[in-house]
């Protein structure tokens, strides 16, 4: 008779880390919804979520572009590009992302519209520093933030592919083009995930920053409503709530997506 081992429960396999997140997360969502207080707090931050996660994924997505494209000029044998490209990297790397912000909302901005005017001049036309809204100033700082070290996990993805199997493809008669999407990227795919799902959490917490130019997300009005109230242990409590919220789920999710590929690659 065939022993089978029996297969440990659902329970027994979950991580205790997670159970406390979970148990963490049942008592902070209690609290609001039973406490009238926390009830009214979350009423007035609720509308800062949007905004964050607008925010978020609008510089997330042009920063992975513009990374990606920053990658190919690392990793090009044309030595102009290659450089240009690591002056970038390093330049943007070694700037706060808070220095950045200010530079890029006070510096940056009224810089660009005045190069727009320039060139609007026969024209007639002529738009204003207050038409450069600050929500897209902090978008492009982040974007242009992240976008350096995205670039380099990108790098590091394309460098991991072993290049025997670029060179085979390429004698096959394969494009550079052909090859990027069917050699490349596949394999590269898996070795980036984990790191760009670790910069996207870390975007969220950081777009708390855009707060300093008066973006109205959780940290604004947490700020408002607590120096208005005096409630500030209630107010930041919420704030923290969210954002774990936000970001934690992402993390799962991060999680779920690489066991996935690495299920596939088995």
């Amino acid at each position: 008779m065939t022993y089978i081992p029996r297969r440990p429960s659902i329970l027994a396999r979950t991580p205790w880390w997670l159970l406390a997140i979970a148990l963490l997360f049942v008592l902070g969502l209690w609290a609001m919804t039973a406490n009238a207080g926390y009830a009214v707090i979350f009423r007035a931050l609720s509308g800062g979520i949007t905004t964050t996660l607008w925010v978020t994924g609008v510089a997330f997505t042009a920063a992975t572009m513009l990374g990606l494209l920053i990658a190919l000029a690392r990793t090009s044998t044309n030595r102009v590009l290659r450089e240009l490209a690591t002056f970038y990297v390093e330049i943007i790397r070694g700037i706060p992302v808070l220095v950045f912000l200010f530079y890029v909302a006070f510096v940056g901005a009224p810089g660009m519209v005045a190069a727009i005017n320039w060139l609007l001049q026969p024209t007639g036309g002529t738009i204003t520093i207050r038409q450069f809204d600050f929500a897209w100033r902090a978008i492009v700082a982040l974007t242009i933030c992240y976008s350096a070290f995205i670039a380099e996990i990108f790098r590091a993805g394309i460098e991991a592919v072993n290049s025997g199997q670029v060179e085979a493809a390429r004698a096959l008669g394969l494009s550079r083009w052909h090859c990027f999407r069917f050699i490349i990227a596949p394999q590269a795919l898996r070795t980036i995930l984990p790191p760009l799902g670790n910069d996207f959490v870390s975007m969220v917490k950081d777009s708390a920053l855009v707060s300093a130019l008066g973006v109205q997300d959780i940290t604004q009005l947490g700020k408002v409503y607590s120096s208005s109230t005096f409630l500030f242990f209630e107010t930041y409590n919420v704030v923290a709530f969210l954002y774990l919220t936000m970001t934690i789920s992402l993390s799962l999710l991060v999680r779920l997506l690489e066991n996935r590929l690495r299920n596939e690659r088995r």
